[in-house]
């Protein structure tokens, strides 16, 4: 006697599955990019969500533009504001704070859940989208606001939400690297790198955003928050970027077994008045063995420090449009999963309410590049005001400036002299840095960096 198993029943087509009605603002590099994932990945998606994704329109500034082969053009428009009351899920990739905010503020209001991937307007005003997010009982993703395709948000946002996050560093702006990492390899200047970058399409034509920190800070604004579970905005974060780092300082570290990263850094920082929290931006020396001195190019990497976890190293390609796109599409299938079930995901938790640290207040380490007079007793000055601040010298190198090819003597009598310190209060170095500037010993102050990974 034969025994037969009845034959397993067949899947549903994707096109039996219920639909969402999908709205996309912007068509871009990221934007183009979904609109093919959800394209040419269509049924797989459908099955994974257990619904279809519709799009229903794109909305874009330029009507007349060619957007490529996967923007299909019966699907855009300039009405933004009649797109987005029809959809369930609204794609926000146009980016800047108005008129993404109303138009997400609205979508909201009719009831859609909301993907954006702008890290400036969550940074700015994060906490007016997580309201209407609550009042509305919608979702609100961002994974792909911050380090591109590395899964960063959605692992601090819920796999370690029962853990305590202590410290987040890392790099997550891929244009600072590329051009740090350039100067670093080549022996570039600032301005070669940078054009460089530029040209391989790493660096926007007007690159404020990446080399002045504000694109890093505003992701700064944005782990601190959901790290510590209290708000935190663009204001709130300490910002130094990349422009005043020399070929000189690249070298300088290199000598030192160190190189130059721009970090983001946001940390608990205990005190006797209780705990607070920093949230900062600045390029900073880091040990050439240190994990991430071996970042390279416009990739990202983020180290998380958490008390039952331990240390977790994040690592990938932080900006693209593929890589970012990958990051949008995942934050769709989980809303899109959400919105089907009838419930909204993860609400914004900021019970905690800590307070900022000013950045004078905190301890770090620093190396300071100086011009001096070449003379006796000179290093025994400079140790005397650096100690009289409570400031300690960790090692010194002192190598003598030669005259300038015209043969004048702007250089005669003068040398460098490159310090590394312990750590010390940051509003003990500026005061030290104001004696130095007032001083004929000190005869120009080339750089100051901090260290950090040590």
């Amino acid at each position: 006697m034969t025994n037969t198993q009845p034959a397993p029943a067949p899947e549903n087509s994707a096109q039996d599955l219920p639909t969402l009605k999908v709205a996309v603002l912007g068509a871009g590099t990221v934007g183009t990019e979904v609109l093919r994932l959800i394209t040419e990945q269509g049924d797989d998606l459908a099955h994974r969500i257990g619904g279809r994704l519709e799009v229903i329109g794109v909305a874009v500034r330029d009507m007349a533009r060619d957007r490529g082969p996967h923007v299909d053009p019966s699907l855009l428009t300039d009405d933004p504001s009649a797109l987005v009351r029809e959809a369930d899920l609204v794609i926000e990739l146009m980016g800047g704070i108005e008129p993404a905010r109303s138009l997400i503020l609205q979508a909201m209001e009719h009831g859609a859940a909301v993907v954006p991937a702008n890290k400036a307007l969550l940074a700015q005003d994060g906490a007016t989208l997580y309201e209407a997010a609550d009042r509305h009982g919608v979702d609100l993703s961002f994974e792909a606001a911050v380090a591109g395709a590395i899964p960063l948000v959605r692992p601090v946002r819920e796999s370690l939400a029962g853990d305590r996050i202590d410290r987040v560093m890392g790099i997550v702006n891929g244009t600072t690297n590329y051009v740090l990492d350039a100067m670093a390899r080549t022996g570039a200047s600032f301005d070669d790198a940078l054009a460089t970058a530029q040209q391989l399409g790493y660096a926007e034509a007007d690159p404020t955003a990446d080399v002045e920190g504000h694109d890093a800070a505003a992701k700064a604004a944005i782990l601190a928050s959901l790290a510590f579970h209290s708000r935190v905005s663009l204001a709130d974060v300490h910002c130094e970027g990349i422009t005043s780092v020399s070929s000189q300082d690249i070298a300088a570290a290199e000598r030192m077994g160190r190189t130059i990263k721009l970090l983001s850094i946001v940390e608990r920082v205990p005190g006797q008045d209780g705990e607070r929290i920093s949230a900062r931006v600045y390029p900073a020396l880091i040990s050439s063995e240190h994990p991430l001195a071996s970042v390279s190019e416009a990739f990202n990497a983020v180290f998380i420090e958490a008390d039952a976890a331990g240390s977790l190293m994040f690592y990938g390609q932080g900006a693209g449009g593929a890589p970012t796109a990958s990051a949008v599409l995942g934050d769709v299938v989980s809303a899109a999963r959400q919105r089907l079930r009838g419930g909204a995901g993860l609400r914004e938790s900021h019970y905690a309410a800590l307070e900022q640290i000013p950045l004078e207040q905190l301890r770090s380490a620093f190396y300071v590049s100086l011009r001096v007079q070449d003379r006796p007793g000179v290093l025994a000055e400079i140790a005397g005001t650096l100690s009289s601040h409570g400031i300690s010298i960790s090692t010194i190198h002192q190598q003598l400036i030669e005259e300038d090819e015209d043969g004048s003597a702007s250089g005669q009598g003068s040398a460098h002299i490159g310090i590394t310190t312990h750590r010390a209060l940051e509003s003990s170095m500026t005061a030290v840095l104001d004696v130095f500037s007032s001083t004929s010993t000190v005869l120009g102050v080339d750089s100051v960096l901090r260290i950090e990974g040590e």
